[in-house]
């Protein structure tokens, strides 16, 4: 995606609003406890570098302090998970449902396998791992 791109995104019902400038990564799926019970299944993240992320409206803007390293951000409002950015990472991701048009977007990896719950496979040839291992990316 193009470096001066804006991609607008937010909430269901709108109290939250933001703009990425910039190139989006590619969608990561983590299967860890956390994500999985924040969203009821999984987190799948495209990330834009902080200095490239905008709100718009913040009317309904909740931060939940999910670890001592980073916060997870939802609508209070409305009930919608939207952000998750860590306090020594360059990046914030994104939700990539909550983008007005994720179809650009591509899948990359899943992390955090050894979270999956059973009752689903993971069948669609991305490379997977057990954790977040140094290196790979993050939420």
């Amino acid at each position: 995606m193009a470096a001066d791109q804006d991609h607008a995104g937010g909430c269901l019902c709108g109290a939250v609003r933001y703009v990425a400038r910039g190139p989006l990564r590619d969608v990561v799926f983590c299967h860890c406890s956390q994500c999985r019970r924040q969203t009821g299944l999984y987190f799948a993240a495209t990330a834009v570098d902080k200095t490239g992320f905008t709100l718009t409206a913040e009317a309904g803007l909740k931060w939940y302090a999910a670890s001592d390293f980073a916060l997870r951000g939802f609508c209070g409002s409305c009930g919608s998970v939207l952000f998750w950015k860590a306090h020594e990472v360059p990046h914030i991701a994104i939700l990539a449902g909550s983008l007005e048009d994720p179809s650009q977007l591509k899948a990359a990896s899943h992390i955090c396998t050894e979270g999956r719950p059973s009752f689903y496979a993971l069948c669609d040839g991305l490379p997977q791992y057990p954790h977040a291992a140094p290196g790979l990316p993050i939420a």
